[in-house]
């Protein structure tokens, strides 16, 4: 009995055993199958090629919009407004009428200087009527005198003779300074005549000039628009009194050509200083740039503009330069106080290295790029980034033009990783 035993339980055991060995080699098996299939996919990423080109370096600045000429309307005589004969933000032309102040008073003032300038040239006419007078008699003493003269002369030698007695002698020496008293008389005639016409003459003078600052008064009665452009609102109305305290009443300013200040830094005023150290080269490339013009909406205005000036100093407290272009504006659809941005190719850097911005990855201040190489193996690289290009940017440093980098699916690569590049969609 124990042997039989014995046997039926090693039998058991052997069939058991050989359930544990067959199980395990069943899930070799499996593992062994699931080793050896296929491997998974490389990562599908989308790359462009770093190219190499000439780049225009543009600079922006923030401009403020302003008449090329701005004409403060402001009344140089006291009264009060009697007409507006323009309307508000219409076009005007030079010498049209914008305001008429009431000239009753300043016509009459007129007409009395006017009067008094009559008056005045008449008696420069009745000075001048004297010395005429004087001058003739002048000529009368002068023949007197010289009568009495010839005389004196005969009767001298024949006195001497005793042809002629003394008395008639003295007699005729008498006549002859008679005759030399009433020639300087006439003479003292004549200079009060001159006298009294250079009285008369500045009598006249002065009132023409009243006659003239009259008729000035009466002009600035007129309040006309000093140059074509556009008239502002008026800060007065009919029936104001109006006067040289008044401050504006209106402003006409000129609008074609629009006047464009904008502010460059110092640091930009030192580095195009430095590139065109004399006057004339620094006036031919500012002559050579157009100035671009974005309105406030985000469209460029239509019609670049060039440069007009820059002030004569730098200012103190902001450490910048004020500078100013000249946009053309016929059709008058610019206004002055519109905000803008103002741009213009400052210079030219020759054979930069431009990739997507996209594909540039910012990590505390530095930047990197993937780079797939000719192993479509991926290459983690650190770069020194420049100016942006539209939807590029420049690489200083980094990358060689012609090397893929990648731009779809950077966030997912890892250095060293195999991959599958494909041209980026985006690329026109």
């Amino acid at each position: 009995m124990f042997i039989i035993g014995s046997t039926s339980q090693r039998g058991t055991r052997l069939a058991v055993f050989a359930s544990l060995v067959a199980g395990l080699l069943f899930t070799t098996a499996s593992c062994s199958v699931g080793a050896t299939g296929p491997a998974a996919a490389p990562l599908s990423v989308q790359v462009v090629a770093a190219k190499q080109k000439d780049v225009p370096i543009y600079k922006d600045w923030i401009g403020t919009l302003d008449g090329l000429v701005n004409a403060d309307i402001k009344a140089q005589v006291s009264g009060y407004l009697l007409q507006q004969a323009y309307t508000e933000g219409s076009f005007v032309q030079k010498g049209q009428l914008l305001f008429q102040i009431d000239a009753r008073p300043f016509q009459a003032a007129l007409e009395q200087a006017q009067g008094q300038l009559s008056q005045a040239q008449g008696l420069l006419a009745q000075a001048k009527a004297q010395l005429a007078q004087a001058n003739a008699q002048v000529a009368v003493s002068e023949a007197n005198q010289r009568r009495t003269q010839l005389d004196v002369d005969r009767y001298i030698p024949l006195a001497q003779q005793q042809a002629i007695t003394q008395q008639d002698l003295d007699n005729a020496t008498q006549n002859n300074l008679a005759a030399k008293a009433q020639l300087q008389a006439a003479q003292a005639q004549v200079e009060t005549a001159k006298a009294q016409i250079m009285a008369a003459d500045a009598s006249v003078q002065s009132a023409k000039a009243a006659v003239e600052t009259a008729q000035i008064n009466v002009g600035f009665t007129r309040l006309t628009a000093p140059i074509d452009g556009i008239v502002g609102i008026a800060q007065q109305q009919v029936g104001a009194l109006v006067s040289s305290a008044s401050g504006s009443i209106t402003t006409v300013s000129t609008v074609d050509p629009i006047k464009c200040y904008f502010v460059a830094s110092e640091q930009e005023y030192i580095d195009f200083a430095r590139r065109f150290p004399t006057s004339a080269g620094r006036q031919a490339d500012l002559d050579r740039r157009e100035l671009e013009l974005t309105l406030a909406d985000g469209s460029v205005y239509p019609r670049g503009g060039k440069f007009y000036f820059a002030d004569r100093q730098v200012d103190v407290k902001t450490g910048a330069i004020r500078l100013a272009g000249l946009f053309p504006n016929p059709e008058n659809t610019l206004r002055p106080g519109q905000y803008g941005r103002v741009r213009t190719v400052s210079r030219t850097l020759p054979d930069a290295v431009l990739i997507p911005q996209r594909a540039v990855s910012e990590l505390q201040g530095s930047y990197q790029i993937a780079v797939i190489d000719d192993q479509s193996k991926v290459n983690i690289r650190p770069v020194k980034v420049g100016d942006r290009f539209g939807q590029d940017w420049i690489i200083n440093d980094g990358v060689k033009p012609g090397e893929l980098v990648v731009v779809e699916g950077v966030q997912k690569v890892r250095q060293g990783m195999q991959v599958s590049a494909k041209p980026f969609a985006g690329t026109k």
